[in-house]
């Protein structure tokens, strides 16, 4: 399950790097809980086929946390957020985030 919500944030921030049919295989598999069977049926495609693309976003995602951090970043920013008193200066830090 963490690992469902940690893949689906990573999407957040990466989702529009991935190819079209990734995308779309993804939101299916993660976002609407399809099975692989289901979203295999839809797009007229083996369940290996989906299957593969699948993990094969998630690899790009991973990869692209790894070198970019913005996930990781941005939690550390949340983190650092919540222990600003001064709300005026906490105000000013959200809008450039």
């Amino acid at each position: 399950m963490e690992n469902s919500i940690y893949i689906t944030q990573l999407f957040d921030y990466y989702g529009n790097l991935l190819t079209d049919k990734q995308r779309d295989y993804f939101t299916d598999y993660y976002i609407e809980n399809l099975s692989l069977s289901e979203i295999a049926e839809n797009f007229g495609v083996s369940r290996n086929a989906v299957f593969k693309q699948i993990k094969e976003a998630e690899n790009k995602l991973n990869f692209y946390e790894k070198n970019l951090k913005l996930l990781e970043n941005s939690i550390k920013i949340s983190k650092i957020l919540m222990q600003i008193d001064d709300e005026k200066i906490k105000e000013q830090i959200e809008e450039l985030i």
